[in-house]
């Protein structure tokens, strides 16, 4: 029997028992259609949190330092000394707490962030509507702020909030401008914090040590000089490496990259399990269907059929139950992937070819290693036996 006739006898014994085909094939459309989901989510969220790394450039660096009081904190004439560097571009200390602030009548929990006109440059922030923070309001101790779009939308709503104020930690600070969203990454919203000068944070925060500085090098090839001089001076300052921490904006990219991929795989990996059970099911399916079809096998092998004419048969079948699974689970874990984007603003999927590729490979897998004994088995039958039942 040539392979041609073996497919259509396959089909044919697929199509002669529709609603238990399409049952069987459940499990494998689940289970590709959620393993294509899933990774499809995980891999949106690298690539959301990544690009917004790399927008940044891969020439910053942040001091952080974990000393204990005034002494283990730096100085703004240390601060003044590292500017001086040719190596550095950008350099602006930071101070950051948590507040609720209040407009009228309405109130939100918000991130406060205190820096310098220079924050913006490192941190690549984007003012939609005013101005960012300037020199003037450091030297001046201005109480501006500069909001959040998630801010500005929670307590204006569609209002322009520049000009109006807002009392942060007692005090009233008028809105100067508000930043461009950047929506959510694994550390939270972006969005939802403002910034002040950071000699009026200080004073608010009450802290007047220094224990987080963000630094921006002239360009990649310069960040080794910078992390060198850095290194050596906080070194002899603090003689103790536990005292601080220079983190690398590449290796952050790096740790961000490898994190996700295992946790993408991971996902992947549990997803695919109901992709096994999938498998189960065929070979449960295609056990019953032998002994459904002992006769036919029987009257098949006294008229000439071999062995392996009856094995390729049940072979198909099972790989044509796997295969027409997978590809409804393609077009459905597509189809979902598209309406979560669409459903939830927050959400994104970034679709991979190689994953779809995987999943509907691990179906066709899954097909032929769940069929291979039922299949035998069928081709295995005494044809004598076989037509006594």
């Amino acid at each position: 029997m040539g392979v041609l006739q073996a497919f259509k006898m396959g089909i044919s014994g697929v199509l002669g028992n529709k609603m238990r085909s399409l049952l069987t094939m459940l499990g494998v459309i689940i289970g590709v259609a959620s393993v294509i989901v899933l990774v499809s989510l995980a891999a949106g969220a690298t690539k959301g949190v990544t690009d917004r790394l790399q927008s940044m450039g891969s020439n910053l660096l942040t001091v952080n330092i974990r000393g204990r009081g005034n002494q283990g904190t730096l100085s703004l004439d240390d601060i003044n000394k590292w500017a001086d560097m040719e190596e550095i571009l950008y350099i602006a200390p930071v101070v950051n707490g948590s507040a609720l602030i209040k407009a009228g009548t309405e109130t939100m929990q918000v991130t406060v962030e205190g820096s310098t006109a220079a924050y913006h440059e490192i941190g690549n922030l984007k003012v939609e509507t005013g101005r960012g923070l300037c020199v003037l309001d450091d030297d001046s101790r201005e109480h501006v702020a500069v909001i959040g779009s998630e801010v500005a939308t929670e307590l204006f709503g569609s209002a322009l909030p520049v000009g109006e104020s807002l009392r942060v930690f007692g005090l009233e600070y008028s809105i100067v401008g508000v930043l461009e969203s950047q929506g959510s990454s694994i550390g939270g919203s972006s969005d939802t914090r403002i910034l002040i000068p950071f000699s009026t944070a200080q004073r608010a925060l009450q802290s007047t040590g220094i224990r987080q500085v963000n630094i921006q090098a002239r360009d990649a090839a310069a960040v080794d000089t910078v992390m060198e001089t850095l290194e050596t001076d906080l070194f002899m300052k603090y003689q103790n490496t536990d005292y601080y921490n220079i983190f690398n904006q590449s290796q952050l990219l790096e740790t961000v990259t490898e994190a996700t991929a295992m946790l993408s795989a991971m996902i992947g990996g549990i997803a695919g399990i109901s992709l096994l059970v999938g498998g189960i099911g065929i070979m449960n399916i295609m056990l019953v269907s032998v002994t459904e079809r002992t006769r036919e096998i029987g009257v098949r092998k006294a008229i000439g059929a071999k062995k392996m004419d009856i094995l390729t048969q049940f072979m198909i079948e099972a790989v044509v139950i796997s295969a027409t699974g997978g590809l409804i689970g393609v077009a459905g874990g597509i189809g979902l992937s598209m309406a979560v984007e669409q459903l939830f603003e927050s959400l994104t999927t970034a679709i991979s070819m190689p994953v779809i590729g995987i999943a509907f490979g691990f179906s066709l897998v899954v097909g032929i290693v769940f069929g291979v004994y039922p299949a035998w088995r069928a081709s295995s039958l005494n044809p004598i036996e076989a037509l006594r039942m």
